[in-house]
């Protein structure tokens, strides 16, 4: 197992390595969006946002973090389906499916340089945060914050299943992966606070689980809860997490066996 880790690995990095213009460009990109929120939390103080305060107060730590971590939901969701899409136009789907390991594993041994890369970012954007920016955070909780944030991942990793299965079915771009990001960025609460909805679209921000995870990560980042504050967003992220692994499990084998059965492995 730790092999075929490894071999993986190598052989993703070995790719990304061809395009390192493309590692400056993304440092570029993220340095300019820490910036812009930097100046745009200077504008919002604690006393004229009431909502800040459970978050520390500070909306440049909560911008910061809502953006860092919903880049690993948009990893989550959409790189399990672009691993398959890319085997399909490359005609190394089949090859790689019939290798002698579960082709779940593959899918996720396939993408794990890309949650590498994202852990990456992530770093490199709360690390110019706390350096050069003055954001703090708490990290006495952070086994806490550890154990939310498999709870998030997990979840979305059912979401990228079921995301998967759509591409080998139907041979395109699944719609899951262009909805869950403009959705999720929009009422999931990554750049405000989700209490500012209005209320006919508050039910539809609590069944995204970017909502519970986000709502979580930062309440344990930034305002020091423990265990018992964010009791209620774990069991729904436990809830997400089992009902959607079940469910994009079965329906990546369903499609896969489908896709067996029907020769269409190699169309795309």
């Amino acid at each position: 197992m730790k092999s075929r880790t490894l071999a993986f690995l190598k052989r993703d990095l070995l790719i990304a390595w061809s395009y390192r213009f493309k590692f400056l460009g993304q440092s570029g990109a993220m340095l300019t969006t820490t910036l812009v929120f930097f100046f745009l939390g200077k504008l919002i103080t604690p006393q004229q946002s009431s909502q800040m305060a459970v978050y520390g107060g500070d909306y440049f730590a909560f911008s910061l973090v809502g953006l860092a971590f919903a880049d690993y939901m948009l990893i989550s969701v959409n790189g399990f389906a672009n691993e398959i899409r890319q085997g399909q136009l490359q005609g190394t789907l089949e090859a790689l499916l019939s290798a002698p390991i579960s082709p779940l594993a593959i899918l996720v041994f396939s993408s794990l340089s890309s949650f590498l890369f994202t852990t990456l970012r992530v770093l490199f954007h709360l690390g110019l945060g706390i350096l050069f920016f003055n954001m703090h955070w708490n990290l006495a909780s952070w086994p806490l914050f550890l154990f939310v944030f498999l709870l998030s991942v997990l979840s979305f990793w059912g979401i990228g299943l079921l995301s998967a299965a759509f591409v080998i079915l139907f041979k395109q771009t699944s719609p899951i992966t262009w909805a869950m990001g403009p959705v999720s960025g929009l009422l999931g609460g990554v750049m405000f606070p989700v209490q500012l909805l209005p209320d006919w679209l508050r039910w539809v921000a609590d069944l995204l689980p970017i909502t519970w995870a986000l709502e979580a990560i930062r309440r344990v980042l930034l305002g020091g809860a423990v265990f018992a504050q964010v009791k209620s967003e774990c069991i729904v992220l436990a809830f997400f997490a089992v009902v959607f692994l079940l469910c994009g499990i079965a329906a990546f084998h369903i499609s896969l066996r489908h896709a067996q059965k029907e020769g269409s492995l190699l169309h795309y």
